[in-house]
């Protein structure tokens, strides 16, 4: 296999010939995703926060390193049969991908995408392993509410108020196995029991949007233009429509950014109805105090792993389209007054039997 193993159809969007094969996953959620409604499709919660730990850094680090773990476990492999890591995380240098990976052992690619990571780095993982340049490669990614907390807010002891825009960043993490389709031919394939093989068909990469928005409170309204951009270029890039998709998984708009991404779709008279769900909205109940939504890197990589992608192994869904979305702002260019920039990447899951 080569290069031109991929087509790029369109600015930003790739078509994999032969697609890459996304053969296992793991998620590891904490208490509060866990009480929410996919609490009990999740592989392995974690309940203490602090995980035994000395800051919730570390803690944030050892959910990466349990996900990555658990998928190795699950999946039958060892870190040795992995060529390439593709991970990242919310906090400054991607320090949880960095050192979760000196003990992991797998090459690195550190990825920054923001709360767009999951589908960054499967799409990456996707394009190494199309282009035959690798067997096997991991997309992860980790987040963790307090460590999120005190970098991007204020540490929970002050008790400053939220407001009702702002988001809960989720505690947990995932990751994903991508396999060349001829390396899935061992005793665990699929790992995740008998049902369709899944396959990355296709992805669209982000392009970085910014509509002058300033709150940082509010990161649902900014990142909703992006995810409508990579969602019409992708489907005019693949030539698709939207009812080809049984589900668009965008993360993490939440309550204020979804109806102002359906109102952006309307304007281009596309109308994906029901088939439109947002992680940010799916990973809590109503009653959970979350304000908006969810919201952290491992938000819509739980969301995927616990329900999108068992529905499509279980043969529920045909295909599907995982938009994640993330705020490329930080704490400095806030108080400096800028804008907030935001980016979207989508990755197209196909199920075939």
């Amino acid at each position: 296999m080569s290069a031109t193993q991929i087509a790029l159809a369109g600015r930003g969007h790739l078509a994999f010939k032969q697609p890459p094969v996304l053969t296992s996953w793991a998620t590891v959620a904490g208490k509060k995703e866990t009480e929410g409604p996919l609490g009990r499709h999740f592989d392995r919660i974690v309940r203490d926060e602090t995980m035994g730990e000395k800051s919730y850094e570390r803690a944030e680090r050892k959910l990466f390193t349990g996900a990555v773990d658990l998928l190795l476990s699950v999946a039958g492999r060892h870190a040795s049969d992995v060529d390439l890591l593709f991970a990242g995380d919310l906090l400054d240098q991607i320090v949880t991908a960095n050192f979760a990976a000196r003990d992991i052992g797998i090459p690195l690619v550190g990825v920054y995408g923001a709360c767009s990571t999951s589908s960054e780095a499967l799409l990456l993982s996707a394009m190494a392993v199309a282009s035959g340049s690798v067997r096997r490669a991991i997309a992860a990614t980790a987040s963790h509410h307090l460590s999120a907390e005190r970098q991007y807010r204020y540490p929970i002891e002050l008790g400053v108020q939220r407001l009702p825009t702002a988001q809960w960043t989720a505690t947990g993490a995932a990751a994903f196995l991508v396999e060349d389709p001829a390396e899935r031919e061992s005793p665990s394939a699929p790992a995740k029991g008998d049902g369709a093989t899944l396959r990355i068909v296709s992805a669209t990469v982000g392009r970085v949007q910014d509509y002058g928005l300033k709150d940082p409170n509010n990161m649902g309204a900014a990142m909703a233009p992006a995810a409508a951009d990579t969602i019409l270029r992708h489907l005019q890039g693949s030539g698709r429509s939207v009812e080809d998709f049984e589900l668009i998984l965008t993360g993490d708009l939440g309550r204020v950014g979804h109806p102002l991404l359906e109102e952006l779709l309307a304007e281009e008279r596309v109308h994906p109805r029901e088939r439109l769900q947002d992680a940010g909205i799916l990973l809590y109940r109503d009653d959970q105090k979350v304000d908006a939504g969810g919201s952290g890197a491992a938000c819509s990589a739980l969301v995927l792993g616990a329900m999108a992608l068992p529905r499509l192994r279980r043969g529920e869904m045909h295909r599907m389209l995982l938009v994640a979305t993330g705020s490329l702002h930080s704490p400095r260019t806030y108080q400096q007054g800028e804008s907030i920039p935001t980016i979207a990447h989508a990755v197209e899951v196909e199920a075939v039997r």
